[in-house]
């Protein structure tokens, strides 16, 4: 059998399977970036408090999350914290194992190295405003959550796109890593059919490709996003009458 009929959609390929593991990563991805936004902008609001305690809690989150290495958090949440159900599960007269779901634990996980990495991406954003504009906005009588609102929220996403792109593209990779957990995810999948057929090369460079495909489609759509945002601030061009 041919390389291009392993992948494609026949009777014996396995192209399905690998669209739907596509389908998998995407979905992780999507979430965890998610978990991570409201974790980040969480942990930022904290570091920008100036309350001590607030300030030392969101430097202990990222120096945690940034500085262990990913593989690292997957286990501990996935393993770990199927331990501390199990123990939970014991004291209500439960024996057996509870296991966390493999993709429960893989966006949680993913989504709170990812939400690390956006607090100081929020966090810079934030510092980067015209404080013009929001001392404009006091003066006039805008009240706190409106200045969130209509000010700060939108100015602080546009300034954070190109910075949360990456981010977008790291956890676009690190979602492979949870193939430890035996999630149906695109490196899982592509581990699976490479070992059934003993195409290791084919299954492989397919699996790369793919990813490639989905960070070529996720880089277009983030471009597109910038500069949508930053339309309103393009120089205007004077014509002649």
């Amino acid at each position: 059998m041919s390389s291009w009929q392993l992948i494609g959609f026949g009777p014996n390929g396995w192209g399905a399977l690998l669209l739907t593991a596509s389908f998998m990563t995407l979905a992780v991805t999507i979430t965890a970036v998610l978990m991570g936004a409201l974790l980040g902008a969480a942990i930022a609001a904290a570091k920008l408090s100036g309350n001590t305690a607030l300030v030392a809690l969101g430097k202990g989150y990222t120096i945690i999350f940034q500085g262990v290495p990913e593989l690292l958090i997957i286990y501990l949440i996935y393993f770990g914290g199927s331990s501390a159900v199990s123990y939970v599960a014991k004291l209500f007269g439960y024996d057996g194992f509870v296991s966390i779901p493999s993709f429960l634990s893989g966006t949680v996980a993913v989504g709170l190295i990812c939400g690390a990495y956006q607090a100081e991406i929020f966090r810079a954003a934030y510092l980067a405003l015209s404080k013009g504009e929001l001392e404009a906005a006091t003066a006039i009588g805008m009240s706190g959550a409106l200045r969130f609102r209509r000010i700060i929220v939108p100015q602080v996403l546009r300034l954070a796109i190109p910075a949360l792109s990456n981010v977008w593209q790291l956890s676009l990779k690190d979602s492979a890593l949870i193939s430890v957990t035996g999630l149906a995810e695109l490196l899982r999948m592509s581990q699976i059919a490479a070992g059934s057929t003993r195409q290791y090369f084919t299954f492989f460079i397919a699996g790369g490709a793919i990813y490639l495909l989905l960070t070529a489609f996720s880089d277009n759509i983030f471009a597109r996003a910038e500069k949508r945002a930053n339309r309103s601030m393009q120089p205007s061009r004077l014509t002649d009458a």
